[in-house]
């Protein structure tokens, strides 16, 4: 099977370059930590089966970080997209989704729906509770993760006020009318994989173009989900879409500070979507980044906002 460039999925930015890809960290590596987050080693465990670092002071405030489709944890330190590397005075608990790097899988795509997975941070989201925190969670996430943050907060607007003390959507996927035939581009990924394997899937989007906020040092990396599992991740993800902008707009009626983060050129991430997002929630602020440097400064961007979002919020209360 012959698939076209515009049929790939596109990645997150993994430049045109010679050589094998790059060694995704392991769990254990995942533990030690590294430069890019902290000096201090991590605390790991699994919820539900869903494998999570956890760093930061215990006092710090709560931070839960979701990642994009076909990445994981290490995925995102690879390709320099880990959005609270970095930051003092939060404590960020980062998990891989189901299916994704070190979690357990699930035999069923509807597994990989963005309801479902949505379900998953909201069991995630007790794991601070348990800690003994009255503090609503802040919640990051980009691509695939945004949406299941977009998704569990749209489903019960009045709950996500409690839940939720600010919202980062990293690079929102496509959603409504923009979908298009994404359905039909995991189904053709889905089959490309069956049919030549992930590694022969992997090299076929070495040549993808980039958005120009993604740097030429980004690694090229492969999808961190096993090979058995990975038709099955996509045909779940062909079923979904953003819930719809009346839900959107309530929950903005609900006022939960929300940062939008988005990347021109990256038509699986369209800045239409980011754009209507900013005006379905009132108190969102959208940012572009035009360069790597910009999406550089993401996380220093991100903790300030979380920061000042807890401050807020105390005042408030």
């Amino acid at each position: 099977m012959q698939i076209s460039c515009t049929d790939r999925l596109q990645f997150l930015g993994t430049p045109d370059q010679e050589g094998p890809p790059v060694r995704i960290p392991t769990a254990t590596d995942l533990a030690a930590g590294s430069a890019a987050d902290t000096a201090d080693t991590a605390d790991t465990g699994t919820i539900d089966g869903l494998a999570y670092d956890l760093r930061g002071p215990q006092d710090g405030t709560p931070v839960i970080q979701l990642h994009g489709l076909t990445s994981s944890r290490a995925r995102d330190v690879a390709m320099k997209l880990n959005l609270t590397a970095g930051q003092d005075a939060l404590r960020v608990l980062r998990y891989d989704a189901r299916g994704h790097g070190h979690s357990a899988a699930a035999p069923l795509p509807a597994s990989y729906r963005w309801t479902s997975l949505a379900k998953d941070l909201e069991q995630v989201s007790g794991y601070f509770t348990g800690e003994q925190n009255t503090r609503p969670v802040h919640v990051v996430g980009q691509s695939m993760g945004a949406a299941t943050i977009l998704t569990s907060a749209a489903a019960d607007p009045d709950l996500a006020i409690e839940r939720y003390g600010s919202m980062v959507l990293g690079i929102p996927p496509t959603a409504w009318e923009l979908r298009g035939d994404r359905a039909g581009i995991y189904e053709r990924n889905a089959q490309f994989v069956e049919s030549h394997g992930l590694s022969a899937f992997a090299e076929s989007t070495r040549d993808e173009p980039v958005p120009p906020a993604r740097g030429a040092d980004i690694p090229f990396t492969v999808p961190d989900v096993a090979e058995s599992l990975l038709p099955v991740v996509f045909r779940g993800a062909a079923g979904n879409d953003l819930p719809s902008r009346e839900r959107i707009a309530a929950l903005g009626e609900r006022g939960i500070p929300t940062l939008i983060l988005a990347w021109p050129g990256d038509t699986a991430h369209p800045l239409a979507v980011a754009e209507e997002l900013r005006e379905l929630l009132p108190e969102s602020q959208l940012i572009f980044a035009q360069t790597p440097e910009d999406v550089g400064r993401w996380p220093d961007m991100i903790g300030s906002f979380i920061r000042n979002a807890a401050r807020t919020s105390r005042a408030t209360t």
